[in-house]
């Protein structure tokens, strides 16, 4: 009976569906030994005998696939796969998948959620009345505010038709825009250097790539209005944080909402002490309903890859198909 580990710390001891079908495939779950994200000592000593990972951010590096070349699938529970050595898994002949299609409503819901605390000065706010005082003030609008998106793939487009229900102007950057929806939903593309000029909200919706990493940074801030607010709810990669602290503590930049960090659980972090701030753990994309989707997609993906079929709308090393074995 082959092993499957259960890595998201969301859905430890969570039955559901996701796991009935991989029970009923002859899987045998195993769940890590606390409630949190793995780091690669805990994922290399879990691995052992294991065939495939439903998993979350743990760190599937050369080192740990090198050390377990019996696993057969890291099926990701979401979208980002940048926590994965794609090179070393194909070369392991291991499969990575995705689950497309799965939390892109609940990573809009969430950056609308950041995009609110902010304009609506709410954690001060909600900490001044508990505390006993009544700071009324005028807050910001959305409406009629400019909300750019860098990225409009599945996420940037959710993002952008709530942001046309608040009644926020639309403009978006992407390398390859869909031209379609953006006539649909009246979104103007700009160039990046226009996109960081005329935003007041950005919000950031671009995969961790070497190409994109740290794409805001100081020369990006510097463009930015001081009045603007960023916004990331996709890779901590993005942005440069030593850069974005000195805007924000300069004044340069009014705020930032972040769901992301480029370490997590990002520990003593400057950002972290400032008041024109944000914050939450990496939690936009699971919502109880994007949870169980994207498990049972991710389980899915292994099932299928177990039974010998290929979910190619899945599969992101898809060089891999040709030496992918699994034996049962």
């Amino acid at each position: 009976m082959p092993k499957v580990i259960i890595g998201p710390a969301t859905l430890a001891g969570v039955n559901g569906p996701y796991l009935d079908l991989l029970k009923n495939a002859g899987f045998d779950p195993v769940w890590p030994r606390r409630r949190a994200q793995m780091n690669e000592a805990e994922l290399l000593e879990l691995l052992a005998g294991v065939e495939a990972s439903l998993a979350g951010s743990e760190p599937y590096t050369m080192r740990v696939l090198g050390a377990h070349p019996q696993l057969r699938v890291i099926a990701r529970v979401g979208v980002g796969y940048d926590a994965v050595d794609l090179a070393a898994a194909t070369k392991h002949g291991a499969a990575v998948t995705i689950t497309p299609g799965t939390n892109q409503d609940a990573v809009a819901e969430h950056t609308l959620l950041l995009m609110l605390a902010l304009a609506k000065n709410l954690v001060p706010q909600h900490n001044g009345t508990v505390a006993g005082n009544w700071p009324r003030q005028a807050n910001l609008p959305l409406r009629g505010r400019t909300l750019g998106l860098a990225g409009i793939g599945r996420i940037g487009k959710a993002v952008a038709m709530r942001g046309a229900a608040f009644g926020m102007p639309l403009i978006a950057y992407d390398p390859m825009p869909d031209r379609d929806f953006a006539a649909k939903w009246n979104v103007r593309l700009v160039s990046w250097e226009e996109l960081l000029t005329q935003s007041d909200y950005l919000s950031l919706h671009m995969p961790a790539t070497a190409e994109s990493r740290h794409m805001i940074n100081r020369k990006a801030l510097a463009l930015m209005k001081p009045t603007a607010f960023l916004i990331n709810t996709a890779r901590g990669a993005l942005v440069n944080e030593p850069d974005l602290v000195e805007a924000l503590q300069n004044k340069r930049l009014a705020g930032a909402g972040l769901d992301v960090f480029e370490h997590e659980p990002p520990g003593d972090n400057p950002l972290l002490k400032l008041q024109n701030v944000v914050v939450t753990p990496h939690a936009a994309g699971v919502d109880l309903q994007s949870r169980d989707d994207m498990a049972l997609s991710a389980a899915q993906a292994i099932v299928d890859l177990y039974q010998g079929k290929w979910p190619a709308e899945k599969v992101v090393n898809a060089a891999v198909k040709d030496v992918f074995r699994w034996k049962t």
